[in-house]
């Protein structure tokens, strides 16, 4: 407390206004240590990129255009399948009954064993 005393106004000021500095300063970093690191970049708020209306019946026009070649390209008498040829693969009514049926019979096992345990 001597020391305090012993001080000018001037140097009283000085000393006052060096204590403020440091309390900000010290509330800064407990700020930045406190809470996430954050930069002056991140708080600044980012501006969305609009596109006018213009610029997007611009770019819609372009796209269809594309399109209309990529679709336009295509050989025009494209050969059809005729109706005689048959699909590969598949399966008959026959098989699919068959399947079926045992398919049925496995159930109706399951179900009959289910029913005697209980």
């Amino acid at each position: 407390m001597n020391l305090v005393t012993n001080l000018s106004v001037q140097q009283l000021r000085q000393a006052a206004d060096l204590k403020e500095k440091i309390a900000a300063l010290e509330s800064e970093l407990a700020q930045l240590l406190g809470s996430t690191v954050q930069t002056a970049a991140a708080k600044a708020p980012q501006k969305k990129f609009t596109m006018s209306a213009a610029a997007k019946a611009k770019i819609s026009a372009a796209a269809k255009l594309r399109w209309a070649k990529v679709k336009g390209a295509k050989p025009a008498a494209k050969p059809k399948a005729s109706p005689a040829i048959k699909k590969k693969g598949g399966m008959s009514a026959a098989g699919r009954a068959k399947i079926s049926a045992a398919a049925k019979a496995r159930w109706a096992k399951a179900k009959a064993a289910g029913k005697k345990s209980l």
